[in-house]
């Protein structure tokens, strides 16, 4: 079977930018710069993005370009004779089917917010008690959350069905333009607030006394982190788009225009965020209370909150869709490749799949709202925990090491793939940082993760 590839460039840009743009970038970024000095976190998120984020990104994608195919048999066409680095490739699917089995609860929750604001369900006058009870309810009710993420998982892969360039690729770049407008002029809006230049002093200058009250240590950490996981690297989300890339253009080059638009979306969220509630008084918190709990109290309470609260839910509803079906595309991708499944076939079974495997997160804050595993962890934090923690950076490490040690693929053979084409080139010099700083700084993370 032929491989099929991009139509245009932008295509490939957006698509890839739409599965490293996700919740993470709206729900944790603004919240942990605010705490961590502002400008001196997006500082050193940058150098991390260039500095880590950026060389593991270029990897997946040659092992993909190179091989021209998906995770499993990608790793079989470039590793030598006897060798069992594809091994990991099952693995990453493993980790990108899990990601999909909470995700998708997630990015339910996003659409049913959006329907919510657009029926008027948010209300002026609603307390911050209301527009809890809203999210609560929301949870507590398996019908209602099974619904949004059955309406997820069906959507998701019938737009993979109809294939790369008229299925995902064409409605990622409806989707990633709309998202890219939305988010300017939400966040337009949000400084033009009263009182919004509190909110924009607190997130992005520079503030010494949080850094020395975090401690410069703790700051650098989570900058480091927040570069890691911003790109989904490390269960072969990237790799898959790499082998249907063209060679006209370097991988540095175009995963630098990558990560230039994931931290945009970033940056662009703190300037919703922040400003909004600074100007109505309201703390910031992180994590899903910030956008479910949080934001409608502020939408509540703004002149036409109600549209706004409509156009916030339809960007965020474009991110997190976004990734389900980049990721979706990846498990299809596999499938087809491994088990000569036709597209349509692999995305009927594959949603199958999808729908019972997801059923655990759905009933986990209800029916077995008692059941907690990990640590102590509800079932979607315990599911995170397993992709997040673990299967990516580990993830992230192999794909390095595969691409750069005489046991694997090797450095030369990377660096010739990586720099074919026009654009950013990866000097040869940097050989020792990949094969021994490099490695180090992912085990930073990964024990980090673990403690």
């Amino acid at each position: 079977m032929k491989r099929e590839s991009f139509k245009s460039r932008l295509g490939f840009l957006l698509v890839s930018a739409g599965c490293a743009i996700g919740i993470g970038n709206v729900w944790r970024f603004p919240y942990v710069a605010g705490q961590n000095g502002g400008g001196i976190f997006v500082l050193f998120y940058l150098i991390f993005l260039i500095a880590m984020g950026l060389p593991v990104l270029t990897m997946e994608f040659a092992v993909g370009r190179a091989s021209r195919k998906s995770a499993v048999l990608g790793y079989k066409a470039l590793e030598k004779e006897g060798s069992k680095w594809h091994i990991h490739g099952w693995i990453a699917m493993f980790g990108c089917y899990m990601l999909m089995m909470y995700y998708t609860t997630v990015s339910g929750w996003m659409v049913s917010y959006f329907f919510k604001f657009l029926k008027g369900e948010f209300q002026t006058g609603m307390t911050a008690d209301d527009t809890a009870a809203v999210f609560s309810n929301l949870l507590a009710d398996p019908g209602q959350m099974a619904f949004w993420m059955i309406l997820t998982v069906i959507l998701g892969f019938f737009v993979c069905s109809r294939g790369l360039q008229n299925g995902l690729e064409k409605i990622s770049k409806i989707m990633m333009s709309a998202l890219l407008i939305l988010i300017v002029v939400l966040a337009v809006h949000s400084i033009t607030l009263q009182g919004a230049a509190e909110g924009v002093k607190f997130y992005l200058v520079p503030n010494l006394d949080t850094v020395a009250e975090t401690g410069l240590k703790n700051v650098i950490t989570e900058a480091m982190n927040q570069a890691f996981f911003t790109l989904s690297l490390g269960v072969a989300a990237m790799e898959i788009f790499g082998s249907y890339m063209g060679k006209d253009h370097s991988l540095a080059g175009e995963g630098a225009r990558i990560c230039g638009l994931d931290t945009f979306v970033a940056i662009m969220s703190g300037l919703i965020i922040f400003p909004a509630c600074f100007s109505y008084g309201v703390e910031v918190d992180a994590g899903p209370s910030l956008i479910f709990i949080t934001l409608p109290n502020v939408f509540v309470n703004m002149a036409g909150g109600r549209i706004w609260g409509c156009l916030f839910f339809l960007f965020m509803t474009f991110a997190s869709f976004s990734t389900v079906m980049a990721v979706f595309e990846n498990i299809m991708s596999f499938c087809m490749d491994m088990f000569h499944w036709s597209r349509n076939k692999a995305a009927l079974i594959n949603g199958v799949i999808i729908l019972f495997a997801s059923l655990p997160c759905v009933l986990g804050y209800n029916v077995w709202s008692s059941l907690h595993l990990i640590g102590g962890r509800d079932v979607l934090d315990s599911e995170d925990f397993i992709v997040s923690n673990l299967l990516l950076p580990i993830g992230s490490l192999i794909y390095l090491l595969f691409s750069v040690t005489k046991w694997g693929w090797g450095f030369d053979k990377y660096i010739d793939e990586a720099n074919t084409g026009e654009g950013l080139k990866i000097s040869k010099k940097l050989k020792p940082y990949f094969q021994f700083i490099l490695p180090l700084l992912i085990l930073f993370i990964l024990i980090q993760g673990l403690v």
